[in-house]
């Protein structure tokens, strides 16, 4: 059957709306500490993944703190300009890899798009196996869907986005679509979602390893600790801050958020072009990018929402992961391994992290060690090599 295509229209009013609130978050430097959020998918069983992305909720409750239009959470124009990738364009086609469907995906995207103008859309939803019947809809995996889909829109508008969904959130059926995803000539694949590592962390292995596709996936949003397919030495795990902006949108501040994933695999092997003595396998992260929920994204989505309230912040490394798969987008280079470019990148081109922690290390006390939980100046577990400061570590 032939790919079902959704080309989306543009409203003009959206713009002017779109570039008009520019939240600062300027008072939010305090990593989450004072605010209030909400996991969005479940903890898995064996053999299952969840999504990494939290939804800012209204003060001591798990209610939401949705509204009826924009108010809130980075636009796609301050992320853009944050990270020094204004003027930049791609044309690669970037794979966003959930389980299940949102049902109204589409039309979504649209009112997303439209706001901020970016455009319409070229979007291509297929099921893992590459069919035009889509798989049953999921509320928390359908905002997770809306969260990456938005993203890459906002990191590269021009950029085509298939969206391939898993049967289920198995490990099983989201290594398919990853597959299909490449199969149908993504050379960008991004996934927010993982699961605790185990002896059986290598069985989808495979389906990660597609060379000259950059495949990134979220770091996980429980702190220190390493997750599956994020440990996969072939893809880019990526890792969260909290990013603080002054007033005019550039980058005021960026430190590791607290719920980062990081650390050193217990099963994977180290990758040849990593080089950190802590570990003697492979640690995660690779790079970063904001993913702390006091300092999250705006959203647009109706699925499940109530009373028209359906722009919503979200953060976790559910956010950063299609954010990077945006910048590898638009630097136009996925040959060979992706993953490694960040650690022979031109000087200048990562922000170095350098501050802020995500949990207490094993043997923390040491200087070989520390660096797997808490930021710093150089290589460190929860930022990776880094943020963007444009496309040309990537």
């Amino acid at each position: 059957m032939p790919l079902r295509s959704l080309r989306l229209p543009l409203l003009a009013a959206g713009l002017a709306a779109g570039l008009l609130a520019t939240p600062s978050f300027a008072d939010q430097s305090d990593n989450g500490a004072a605010h209030s959020n909400k996991q969005v998918c479940a903890d898995p069983a064996d053999g299952f993944a969840a999504c990494d992305s939290y939804v800012s909720t209204k003060g001591g409750t798990t209610t939401p703190d949705a509204t009826t239009s924009y108010t809130s959470g980075y636009s796609p124009a301050q992320l853009v300009k944050a990270y020094a990738l204004t003027g930049l364009s791609g044309t690669a086609t970037v794979a966003v890899v959930d389980a299940y469907a949102h049902p109204n995906a589409a039309a979504d995207l649209a009112v997303y798009r439209n706001q901020f103008g970016l455009g319409p859309a070229n979007l291509t939803q297929v099921n893992q196996s590459g069919g035009t019947t889509l798989p049953a809809a999921d509320a928390g995996w359908g905002q997770e869907e809306m969260l990456d889909l938005e993203m890459v829109s906002a990191i590269c508008p021009s950029c085509p986005i298939l969206y391939v969904g898993g049967n289920s959130a198995s490990f099983a059926d989201l290594a398919a679509a990853v597959n299909t995803a490449a199969a149908k000539g993504a050379t960008v694949i991004s996934n927010s979602y993982g699961g605790a590592e185990s002896s059986a962390v290598n069985t989808y292995a495979a389906a990660y390893n597609h060379p000259g596709v950059a495949i990134t996936v979220s770091s996980g949003d429980s702190g220190y600790g390493v997750q599956s397919p994020a440990s996969y030495n072939t893809v880019t795990a990526v890792g969260g801050t909290n990013l603080v902006l002054n007033v005019d949108g550039t980058r005021k501040s960026e430190t590791a958020w607290t719920s980062a994933g990081s650390g050193c695999s217990a099963y994977i092997a180290k990758p040849s072009w990593q080089h950190d003595t802590g570990c003697s396998r492979r640690t995660v992260s690779d790079v970063s990018a904001v993913a702390d929920p006091a300092t999250g994204v705006a959203v647009y989505d109706s699925f499940g929402s109530t009373g028209g309230a359906n722009w919503f912040v979200f953060g976790g490394t559910s956010v950063a992961a299609p954010i990077i798969g945006g910048v590898y987008a638009l630097s136009h280079n996925t040959a060979g391994t992706p993953a490694s470019l960040a650690y022979s990148a031109p000087s200048g081109s990562l922000f170095d992290v350098t501050s802020g922690s995500n949990g207490r290390c094993v043997a923390r006390k040491t200087s070989t060690s520390s660096y797997l939980c808490t930021g710093g100046a150089g290589y460190d577990g929860p930022t990776g090599m880094g943020t963007p400061n444009g496309a040309a570590a990537f």
